[in-house]
């Protein structure tokens, strides 16, 4: 019998972006609560997200010179130390079968990247029968992750991009929009990184662009992933991503001039 000791087991950190995310930080923290070792990346909150980040007993650092979604990753990505991580958004929570997944995940040692798929929650209305939006990676083999790439939408840049890919059964629950207030803030700041990101690709935007694209996602969302199944709840969650659609292609003809400045603050 062999007197060589056994490997360790590989370990897990989670990685959450926020600001001023008070009022569900906590929420979010508790669900990331089994892993090794959480991180949280302020961007400049004016509220009291960076004090209950660390008494929950994660590990906070502010980064306020806001330059973009990828960015505020890249910073997560150069804090952590686990062998593997999970990028999670404040207003999101890991249920405890994503929770056991994503521990067998972690135990197995592979070489791959994971996605999740979102169970939506919009005004205070779980959309039980909405079929989630296209998978989104999130947890990797962090020798495998050189960096982020991206203002908005965001995506990762790998040592090896034919890793293999699989998609977690559970879904990570989204507490998307619960406000319309909250709503009307998020439509000012996704319409117009969005627009700064056309622009960057020399797309060209206007009133009947925007139209065309805001009716095709509206009918995408309410009609063919069933988000009408969620009364009025689900009515808004579409209509809001349909206002996005519209007013970034009408920033990216009315806007263009001032796409260059800081638009995500």
């Amino acid at each position: 019998m062999s007197n060589l000791p056994s490997a360790p087991a590989p370990t897990l950190t989670i990685g959450v972006l926020a600001k001023n995310e008070a009022h569900q930080i906590g929420r979010c923290l508790r669900s990331a609560a089994f892993a090794d070792e959480v991180i949280v990346v302020d961007s400049g909150s004016t509220d009291d997200t960076v004090t209950l980040a660390r008494q929950s007993g994660a590990k906070t650092f502010v980064h306020a010179d806001w330059q973009g979604f990828a960015v505020q990753r890249n910073h997560l990505l150069a804090h952590a130390t686990g062998d593997y991580i999970f990028f999670l958004d404040a207003d999101e929570e890991i249920t405890p079968a994503l929770q056991a997944a994503i521990t067998a995940a972690v135990r197995s040692g592979e070489r791959a990247v994971w996605k999740i798929e979102w169970s939506v929650v919009a005004y205070g209305k779980e959309l039980r029968h909405f079929l989630s939006q296209s998978s989104l990676e999130r947890m990797f083999r962090r020798d495998m992750l050189l960096r982020y790439e991206g203002a908005v939408h965001e995506h990762a840049v790998l040592n090896d991009p034919q890793a293999p890919r699989h998609v977690f059964k559970p879904r990570l629950r989204h507490f998307s929009r619960q406000t319309i207030r909250g709503s009307l803030q998020k439509l000012t700041q996704y319409s117009m990184l969005g627009a700064a990101k056309r622009a960057e690709a020399g797309k060209q935007g206007g009133v009947m662009r925007g139209l065309a694209s805001g009716l095709a996602i509206f009918f995408r969302l309410y009609i063919l992933r069933l988000g009408f199944t969620g009364g009025g709840p689900g009515f808004l969650f579409c209509f809001f991503i349909a206002l996005e659609c519209f007013f970034r292609y009408a920033a990216l003809h009315y806007d263009r001039a001032w796409l260059t400045t800081d638009v995500g603050r």
